[in-house]
C-alpha cells in the first residue's frame, strides 16, 4: 500500500466522514451549507451513504466540505 502522509482523505472512510460531519454540523446545517437533498429530507447515514456512493459529484462535495471544515479548526 501506499504512503500518502499529505492526504487527509487517506484511510478514512466515507462514513467516518458522514459521521464527523454531522456530529459537527447536524442534519440540518449540512444539508444547507451541501446542498444534497438526503440530508434534508429523512436523513440518516445508511440512506446518505448510499447515495454518496452512487453520486460521485455529491460524494466530491462531501468530502471537499469535510477538507473545508477540518482546516478551520
Amino acid at each position: 500500500m501506499e504512503s500518502q502522509p499529505n492526504n487527509p482523505l487517506h484511510g478514512k472512510t466515507l462514513e467516518s466522514i458522514l459521521n464527523y460531519l454531522v456530529d459537527y454540523y447536524g442534519w440540518d446545517e449540512l444539508s444547507k451549507r451541501t446542498r444534497i437533498n438526503c440530508f434534508s429530507k429523512n436523513p440518516s447515514i445508511k440512506s446518505g451513504l448510499k447515495f454518496l456512493r452512487q453520486t460521485d459529484w455529491a460524494r466530491k462535495t462531501v468530502e471537499d466540505f469535510y477538507l473545508y471544515t477540518i482546516k478551520r479548526r
